[in-house]
């Protein structure tokens, strides 16, 4: 969903300079490509401190949890204890107090043996690489037309893999050492979030190894495709494309 929405924010933000004319005067400094490219990073720089933010906000509610649960532990602890010492018989009670002191241990303990490192490793390359990788594309179909409702008709195949990325996802995380996991984890439409599910049930590094290199050298074939589209269609005005005239931009050689 993140990939998605900053891809989209691209591609608005690239039919508001082309709908508002300033492009004109942009181009008259830059290149397209160069322009294009500053587009999508600025707006990735926009995504990963908002990320870095949430990042601590939830680690400081993540403590904030722990110490709260951690002192209703030794307050109820101490009460039984007082209790106890007058005599009282809480089989029950010490039974609740143990069940809540396991279920809180197994839980950090299930955290704590998490590939932590790796996870926000891969979460942060895929995020970048996956955005890129889409943003740029957006960025193509926002310089081949004039307003969003024509974007509709390019939107759908870019549209489709992430959708189908989020309806395997159960079966993914039932089965994640199998042939679909694999290919969808691989393929770099899909992998930014197929693979995110995988790795905290261990992947094998050639695995990973292979989706990434896959994403950025489709990452680096998407941008040049975005940037054929783009040099051209971001002056010319009042026309809609088919995927014929993208096709014949790809192939212009001037």
């Amino acid at each position: 969903m993140f990939i998605f929405v900053y891809g989209a924010m691209v591609m608005r933000g690239v039919i508001e300079e082309k709908t508002n004319r300033v492009v004109e005067i942009l181009i008259s400094s830059v290149k397209p490509f160069q322009l294009m490219m500053g587009k999508i990073l600025g707006i990735a720089l926009v995504a990963l401190t908002q990320f870095v933010l949430w990042m601590v906000l939830g680690f400081v509610i993540i403590s904030i949890t722990q110490s709260l649960i951690m002192g209703d532990s030794v307050t109820d602890t101490k009460q039984l204890t007082e209790q106890m010492v007058q005599g009282t018989n809480l089989p029950e009670e010490m039974q609740n107090i143990d069940t809540k002191n396991q279920v809180f241990t197994d839980v950090m303990q299930s955290v704590m043996n998490l590939p932590i490192g790796l996870i926000i490793f891969s979460f942060i390359f895929y995020f970048i690489g996956g955005y890129l990788l889409y943003a740029s594309l957006f960025a193509g179909i926002g310089g081949a037309v004039d307003n969003e409702a024509d974007t509709q008709q390019f939107m759908l195949p870019l549209t489709i893999p992430l959708i189908l990325a989020l309806i395997v996802a159960q079966a993914i995380i039932q089965n994640p050492e199998g042939p679909a996991a694999f290919w969808f984890s691989v393929v770099p439409l899909t992998s930014p979030v197929v693979m995110m599910l995988r790795i905290p049930y261990g992947v094998p590094t050639w695995e990973l190894i292979l989706s990434m290199v896959m994403l950025v050298v489709t990452f680096i074939g998407s941008t040049w495709v975005a940037a054929k589209i783009y040099r051209i269609g971001i002056l010319i005005y009042g026309k809609k494309f088919s995927y014929k005239d993208l096709w014949k931009w790809l192939m212009f050689k001037g």
